[in-house]
């Protein structure tokens, strides 16, 4: 055997991957079958070398086992338009970290995917690591850069039509792969062209030019004249509604003029708002409400403008129906608010304190009806109330002139207001809350309420925080009512006159004496009113001139007076007045004037001397009502309730 023979010098520059040390030759000459044999082992030994080029490679740690190795390395899709994403997937094994660069991606799963979004052609190299070495693989995804789209022009001919006609809309576009226009739903691949449109309004048209590298637009506007005449409403009336429920709807039509319209209501307070929680969409032109709040008759006047700024104007009645029944579960059947005064059951005097009497110069005026249905058009004509939930939501309440029961209340955004908010008058707000949730029945009143957009202002206002008592407010307070009295309780409403009957041929009753009003009222007050404005004075037995503005008894009255007619001073139809004959034609004045005779009027505030007070609504009939007109404050007699006092702090009647 020859001898090996160790070579220092034959230090290698590189050696393989695996290799360590120094290289080793054989000393001597070899002959023709060792040297194929030689070439052999070398070709095998680059043969396995070249099992890993390409785009996977590995490296290995000697002593630590195998390196890891990547199956697969792909991009879906691998080619992308920029601004979208490419999902990257891989699977290998023996891995214990996997990085994916350019970016910070790692994963420790032997195979997944993750999106990227190169903004330009990108090379990725995964890197598959173990303690033991690396592999590595690449792949390439190309962007596609191509520009987007770009619109040389986008033009209407001609820009102006009548309604009916057509219009040319017409492009030149480039890069496009698609085209669209609208409104409507037309489509194109064509870089150029035209189509015609046909506008019944004015409308601005969008084109939209797209490709893979995303979108241009421009817009052209075709403006639409009237072809059919002037700018008018067509709509002359509007269904009725009820109170405390939703609006069947009413739409407000136009024609003519130069659409698109806008809807409006006017604010001219020559004319009443909409019904309280009605609302008018400004585009459609309809009239709805979830919940009714208002009652009565509303005139409103709706303006319709069109595209030219043109308007047109017109006045269309709203009917409300009220619902009120309510009103008569306000204090007990106790109370003298709910008892009757006539002679022939009660047997109660006549008043004859000096005190009593209407001023003579007031006896001439006829009882007129301050409440009904078209009577006070284009207003609602009464009193309002509205009944809100044991739970209804508190709002801030600003009073800013008199006194003050609360600064907030249960008062929603659709509670009606005396007159509309259109009014300068007493505006007054009734607000019964029923009872539940372990709270009691309670009644809020405001004098010259105003909604604020979410809470309220009033000049006064006044709280019964438990109707089912018969507490009355503290004597000399005062209420929203000049006699500080509630109001809600002694208004004349439709719902009693009604009763199960229809607006025709009414069958309820008048259980309470209903509020009227003096031009002037005596400057004191009896039983069951707490307060007073007004005129005169009185003196008492002795000639001691009795303090106004303060209670006076009808059991000890003042001995003189130098006018008559106190708060709270209840006045019956007297027994031998005659029922005006009309009220055989007039079912609900019929009512009304028997509750004169049973329950009589109660003097509760300065306005119109005979001014009878109730709530506005639909159902009312004004010329039935008219019939109360027959009657004079001569026909009325005060009466004296001073044996069914308990107490002038409370309602209660001793019997």
């Amino acid at each position: 055997m020859r001898p090996y023979n160790y070579n220092s010098s034959n230090d290698l520059i590189s050696t393989p991957r695996g290799s360590y040390g120094k290289a080793y030759t054989w000393s001597g000459g070899l002959n023709s079958s060792g040297v194929h044999l030689c070439s052999l082992v070398l070709i095998l030994a680059v043969c396995v070398g070249l099992l890993g080029c390409g785009t996977s490679s590995s490296s290995t740690s000697s002593g630590k086992g195998s390196a890891p190795t990547i199956t697969s390395f792909r991009a879906n899709p691998t080619s992308i338009n920029s601004g979208t994403s490419s999902a990257l997937s891989w699977a290998s094994a023996g891995a214990t970290s996997l990085a994916i660069t350019p970016g910070t991606f790692t994963s420790t799963s032997a195979s997944g995917s993750t999106s990227m979004s190169p903004t330009a052609t990108t090379t990725y190299t995964l890197t598959a690591t173990n303690p033991a070495g690396s592999a590595i693989s690449t792949l390439t995804v190309t962007v596609n850069t191509t520009g987007k789209p770009t619109i040389g022009s986008f033009t209407a001919s001609p820009s102006t039509i009548t309604s009916g006609s057509s219009s040319m809309l017409s492009w030149a576009t480039n890069g496009a792969t698609s085209l669209a226009i609208t409104p409507g739903t037309f489509t194109s691949t064509s870089a150029s062209g035209s189509t015609n449109e046909s506008a019944t309004a004015t409308t601005t048209y969008t084109l939209t030019a797209t490709n893979a590298s995303g979108s241009a637009t421009s817009t052209a506007k075709v403006t639409v004249t009237a072809s059919g005449g002037p700018l008018a409403i067509t709509t002359a009336s509007c269904p009725s509604g009820i109170q405390g429920a939703a609006y069947a709807g009413c739409t407000i039509v136009a024609s003519g003029g130069a659409p698109p319209y806008t809807y409006s209501v006017g604010t001219n307070h020559s004319f009443p708002p909409l019904p309280e929680g009605m609302s008018l969409n400004t585009t459609t032109g309809i009239v709805s409400s979830s919940l009714i709040g208002g009652q009565g008759t509303y005139a409103p006047v709706f303006v319709v403008t069109d595209s030219t700024n043109t308007q047109a104007t017109q006045n269309i009645s709203i009917a409300i129906s009220g619902n009120n029944a309510f009103l008569a579960n306000i204090f007990p059947t106790s109370s003298i608010f709910h008892h009757r005064v006539d002679a022939a059951t009660t047997n109660l005097p006549v008043d004859t304190s000096p005190a009593a009497p209407m001023y003579s110069g007031y006896l001439p005026a006829t009882v007129k009806p301050f409440f009904g249905n078209n009577s006070n058009a284009p207003f609602p004509n009464g009193i309002p109330a509205i009944e809100v939930p044991y739970n209804q939501a508190d709002v801030a309440v600003t009073t800013t002139l008199y006194q003050s029961y609360f600064a907030s209340g249960p008062i929603p955004a659709n509670a009606p207001v005396e007159g509309t908010s259109n009014s300068t008058g007493d505006r007054h707000v009734l607000v019964y809350v029923k009872a539940g949730g372990g709270n009691n029945p309670a009644l809020y009143e405001m004098w010259q309420g105003i909604y604020e957009g979410g809470p309220w202002t009033d000049s006064s206002n006044a709280l019964w925080p438990n109707v089912s008592s018969n507490a009355l407010t503290p004597q000399g307070q005062g209420t929203s009512d000049a006699a500080g009295l509630p109001v809600a309780p002694l208004l004349a409403n439709a719902d009693e006159v009604i009763g199960t009957g229809t607006p025709s041929s009414p069958t309820g009753t008048i259980r309470h004496p209903i509020r009227f009003t003096l031009n002037h009222m005596l400057n004191y007050w009896v039983w069951p009113a707490t307060q007073t404005a007004g005129v005169g004075s009185c003196t008492a037995t002795g000639g001691a001139t009795i303090p106004t503005e303060s209670e006076i008894s009808q059991s000890s009255p003042p001995v003189s007076c130098t006018m008559s007619g106190p708060a709270g001073e209840i006045y019956r139809l007297k027994a031998s007045v005659a029922t005006p004959s009309c009220a055989s034609t007039s079912p609900q004045a019929a009512i009304i004037i028997t509750a004169f005779r049973n329950y009589g009027i109660i003097l509760a505030d300065n306005g119109d001397s005979g001014g009878l007070i109730g709530t506005p609504d639909a159902r009312w009939n004004d010329t039935d009502l008219a019939c109360l007109t027959s009657l004079t404050l001569s026909d009325f007699e005060p009466v004296n309730v001073s044996n069914l006092m308990v107490s002038n702090d409370s309602a209660a009647t001793s019997h």
